[in-house]
Parts: C-alpha cells; sequence; structure tokens
C-alpha cells in the first residue's frame, strides 16, 4: 500500500496532469458518472474551524476515496496552517486499501484552486484581465498562481482585497516576487466596481460588499461557502446573474453560495460545471453576461487529484 507524506506528494505532483484530471471529473459529475457520498460536516465554532468528510467513486476508475479535510481559521496566528487533512483511497474491485496521502490538506487546496481556475477560464469575457481576489489566505494565493498558469495568454492584473491588511500586503509581496502583476485593492468597493473577474475565498458568513456594485461583463468564481451559513455573495446578486454555475446542483443549493438564493426561489436555475467544460451546454454568451460559478468542492476532484498522485508514484516507481 502508498503510504505518502505532504513532501513526498508535492515531489510527485503535476499541475497538467491533475488538471486534465480535474476537468475530465467535474465532465463526468455532471453526466451522472459519479457515485458521491454525502458530506459530513462538523464545525468547532469555538475554535472557529469545521471538518468535512468527502468520499466518491468515478465509474470505470480502480480506486473510490475517502477524503478529510479540516480548516481551523484562527491556525496561521498561531503560526499553523489554517488547512489540514489526508486522502484514503480503496480499490473498487476488492476494497482493499490502495494508498494513504497525508497531504495535510495540501491536495484539497490545490484541487480546490484548480477548479476555480477551470471555472474562472471557462466563463470569464475574453478580454478580462482585472481580477479581484477577495481573501488574503492559502486559497486566494493558490487561485492567482492557478489561474496565471491556465490562462498564459493574458496580462492578468490581480487586486488582492482582505479584512487583514498586513495579510493582503504578504500575499500582494508574495505574488509580485513569483512575476505576477499584483496589488492591495485598499477599498472593496471601488475594487468590486471594476474588476473583470472577481474571486471570493473567505469564510464569511454574510455578503462581503453590497448589491448594485459588479458592473456587466464581470464574472464572479465564489470559493468560500462550502457549508450551511456561508456566504459571500449579495442575495440580489446571485438571483439576477445572467448564469449560475455550480459544481454539484444538490450541494449549492444546500449548503453553497447559492442556499440563500435558493431559499427565496425554489426554482434557481442552476448549470453544473461538467457540462459547460463539456460543450453540451452554453456558458457566457454576450460580453455584458454578469456570471456566477460557485463551487463546494465535489468527491469528483478529490477522486481525480488522488488518482494523478497514485500513477505518478507508480510511474516513478517502474523506472
Amino acid at each position: 500500500m502508498l503510504d505518502l507524506d505532504k513532501k513526498q506528494i508535492m515531489a510527485l505532483f503535476d499541475f497538467d496532469a491533475a488538471t486534465k484530471r480535474i476537468k475530465n471529473a467535474y465532465v463526468a459529475s455532471a453526466q451522472g458518472e459519479v457515485q458521491t457520498g454525502d458530506v459530513v460536516h462538523l464545525a468547532f465554532p469555538e475554535a472557529h474551524g469545521d471538518c468535512h468528510v468527502k468520499s466518491g467513486h468515478i465509474a470505470g476508475t480502480d480506486s473510490y476515496v475517502i477524503k478529510i479535510a479540516s480548516g481551523f481559521y484562527d491556525n496561521p496566528s498561531k503560526g499553523l496552517p489554517s488547512s489540514n487533512g489526508m486522502m484514503l483511497a480503496f480499490s473498487a474491485t476488492t476494497g482493499e486499501p490502495v494508498a494513504i496521502l497525508r497531504d495535510e490538506g495540501w491536495l484539497t487546496d490545490m484541487r480546490t484552486s484548480i477548479g476555480g481556475a477551470l471555472a474562472t477560464r471557462a466563463l470569464a469575457r475574453a478580454d478580462a484581465t482585472e481580477v479581484l481576489i477577495i481573501g488574503a489566505g492559502i486559497q486566494a494565493r493558490l487561485q492567482a498562481v492557478c489561474l496565471a498558469k491556465l490562462m498564459p495568454e493574458r496580462a492578468l492584473n490581480f487586486h488582492i482585497w482582505g479584512r487583514n491588511a498586513a495579510a493582503a500586503e504578504a500575499l500582494t509581496a508574495d505574488l509580485t516576487a513569483a512575476g505576477h502583476s499584483g496589488q492591495v485593492a485598499l477599498d472593496l468597493n471601488a475594487a468590486v466596481r471594476t474588476a473583470d473577474i472577481i474571486i471570493t475565498t473567505t469564510t464569511a458568513t454574510a455578503p462581503l460588499f453590497a448589491d448594485g456594485l459588479v458592473r456587466k461583463g464581470t464574472h464572479v468564481t465564489a470559493i468560500g461557502a462550502d457549508c450551511p451559513g456561508k456566504q459571500e455573495l449579495p442575495t440580489d446578486l446571485v438571483a439576477s446573474a445572467s448564469l449560475r454555475v455550480c459544481d454539484l446542483a444538490r450541494q449549492s443549493l444546500n449548503h453553497g453560495e447559492f442556499q440563500t438564493a435558493s431559499r427565496v426561489n425554489a426554482a434557481l436555475e442552476v448549470i453544473e460545471l461538467g457540462h459547460i467544460l463539456s460543450g453540451s451546454q452554453a456558458g457566457r454568451i454576450s460580453q455584458d453576461d454578469i456570471t456566477i460559478v460557485d463551487l463546494t468542492g465535489i468527491a469528483a476532484q478529490d477522486i481525480a487529484i488522488t488518482q494523478a498522485i497514485i500513477d505518478a508514484a507508480a510511474s516513478a516507481h517502474s523506472e
């Protein structure tokens, strides 16, 4: 049985291979080819933390995966990462353990950021370059890095806003040092008004900005709302968007960014991202469309990125 720690996993990781698998996993999910267990949520409000357990199997693949992921958001102040967890893979034919990937939450962070970047690339305007990232943590950084990798033909300008100004400044400096164009957004409302792309990566439980600020043609990718009670976007913005896209409808409408709007309108229309990525359904139709993607995180992503590491380990062993 394969047993890898975070350092070994990072050494085996291939961005392009993982991105291809994750894209295919979204498509498989939208086509009904993924068996997904109900998500288990554990909340630890006294410690500003939560834990998710996700499980699933993609039809025709060798393994099913159970993922345990936690987020304890005060950890950075203690010198600890906010994310942790592991991936467990089992044979889909015998049930035997195949791999333990003790990634400390790194694979979850990567599959989330790759998913966000895939969605943003698919739905943003062809001339979109001004990217507002709301949040200044791990996911904010990875969303920028992955988006830049997936859209190398564009000169993206990243504007970072965070409740913690020092964290926003540190992230901006980090991105600039890595060769990206980054600057701190001091006025959130002004930054929202001028953004072509907005990516939200917070643990907010109420809208981060007022309705009416997002201009026509903007694309929004919402990452943060992944359990009941979380919300980053104005409800009216979600309700009036030209197109609402999610990774898994039953999750998004139940405990994702779209949960609040769906309580107001039980018939709220959403499209799953896999249909957009496969081309079976249209994405952005007009330059004036306001498009919103809500990503709650699905087991198919975990299966895809886990299998990418298992395959890489097998290839390295055979060499």
